[in-house]
């Protein structure tokens, strides 16, 4: 096998486990808390096939990056899951809540991350809707100042959608200028 062989496998290799990845990170975010089985692991194929790819060292650690916060989060919302979870009855606060925020915070930054292609940023702002659509049903749902405490997973959610719909509209301007 020459070397002109290992590259263009390692190449199309590397094209495979970003697309897998990044559709990965696209089905699992229709429901984040389900969907933490396929975004955590696609997230490491888009860090594995950036690395094999052998792109530019801050585009691997930007993905590594993204991967680590979303572990940390998914590790932290198992956790609280196991013990029962937060607010209501649980004797956990809604503050626990904020060990989440890597996870979603880390799942907008590799949606809309450098070097996103177009179709991803696209799908990106349809999964930042659906986050906002998501906000309104439960704010629907709640009723009453006490329930305010009750709807903020709703907001946060709803802000993590505009902020990935704002990430996706910048990354797909970038794009626009570069061709």
């Amino acid at each position: 096998m020459n070397m002109t062989t290992f590259s263009n496998a390692r190449d199309t290799w590397s094209r495979v486990l970003l697309i897998i990845g990044s559709i990965s990170m696209l089905v699992g975010a229709v429901d984040p808390m389900e969907g933490s089985l396929l975004i955590l692991p696609g997230s490491a194929l888009v860090a594995l096939g950036t690395y094999l790819g052998r792109s530019e060292h801050r585009l691997i650690a930007y993905r590594v990056s993204v991967f680590i916060l979303i572990a940390i989060g998914v590790g932290a919302m198992w956790g609280l899951s196991s013990v029962g979870g937060i607010g209501g009855n649980t004797g956990h606060s809604m503050w626990w809540g904020l060990l989440i925020l890597p996870y979603l915070i880390g799942w907008s930054m590799g949606i809309w991350g450098p070097k996103s292609p177009r179709w991803l940023l696209l799908l990106g702002i349809v999964v930042g809707l659906w986050y906002v659509a998501l906000l309104v049903i439960i704010l629907r749902h709640s009723g009453g100042h006490r329930e305010v405490i009750s709807a903020l997973p709703g907001i946060v959610i709803g802000a993590i959608g505009m902020l990935t719909i704002g990430g996706c509209i910048i990354g797909l301007k970038k794009l626009g200028t570069t061709r």
